[in-house]
């Protein structure tokens, strides 16, 4: 089904600035007030305090931007400010090489403006990323009294931490999850899942992958495009949207 929207022209840009989600039979503009039809209905707008309702049925806020700054170059993405005087949620997020997406509580107030550094989506799995870590082999697998236990008979390492999930190695070119690790033994170099999604063998090679939102160290690639999205309902407005942007050494 194609998606149907009202799209408004400006004298000023010479261009169609802006899309709207409501669909109106008609629209004019009087007496200095904007007027629309709606299944029969005459609509006066900008005159009621909730913002973004139309016809009885409420939209939100969205914005689609891109930064692009020497775009012969690829790029790190490290945070994102918006100068508003609300914080907005960043829907989508894309790069030519990843995505991800932020809440707005993500956000804080800093100075005048909207900060937060850019976070994957946490269902982001990307073995090329920093955060997939091997370990080794798998030395022995045992039924512990909530989960499995899982024994290395090498060091598991300082990055491994609980909540990381655990990979095993099927084949030379695929892997299954095992599941989170919910206890760490550096001792015995054990590390113990509580939830089993795949039962691993002895011999196996095992890794872990990183919590992707916690351990997000920002967007690569040529381009940024993200969608800003508002769910307010009183009168919110957006001045600029800035990054901290700098050239990727891989």
């Amino acid at each position: 089904m194609a998606v149907k929207e009202t799209l408004s022209y400006s004298d000023g840009v010479k261009g169609w600035p802006s899309f709207y989600s409501f669909l109106p039979d008609y629209l004019i503009g009087m007496n200095s007030f904007f007027y629309s039809f709606h299944q029969g209905q005459l609509y006066r707008h900008n005159t009621n305090e909730l913002r973004n309702n139309y016809y009885g049925v409420q939209y939100n806020s969205n914005i689609t931007g891109v930064f692009n700054v020497q775009p012969q170059t690829i790029k790190l993405f490290k945070t994102m400010s918006l100068e508003s005087d609300a914080a907005w949620g960043v829907k989508t997020l894309e790069t030519d090489l990843g995505n991800g997406d932020m809440l707005s509580t993500y956000f804080e107030q800093k100075e005048g403006e909207w900060f937060s550094f850019i976070r994957n989506k946490s269902t982001t799995v990307n073995f090329k990323l920093r955060s997939a870590n091997g370990i080794g082999q798998i030395a022995a697998v045992n039924v512990a009294f909530v989960g499995i236990d899982i024994v290395f008979n090498v060091s598991l390492g300082s990055i491994i931490s609980i909540g990381d999930t655990l990979y095993h190695q099927v084949t030379p070119t695929s892997s299954r999850p095992t599941g989170i690790i919910t206890a760490i033994n550096q001792a015995t170099n054990t590390v113990t899942i509580a939830v089993v999604l795949n039962m691993p063998l002895a011999s196996q090679f095992a890794f872990y992958y990183k919590d992707p939102v916690a351990e997000s160290h920002g967007a690569r690639g040529y381009f940024m495009r993200f969608q800003l999205e508002n769910t307010d309902t009183t009168p919110v407005e957006l001045f600029s949207v800035g990054s901290s942007v700098m050239k990727s050494y891989p």
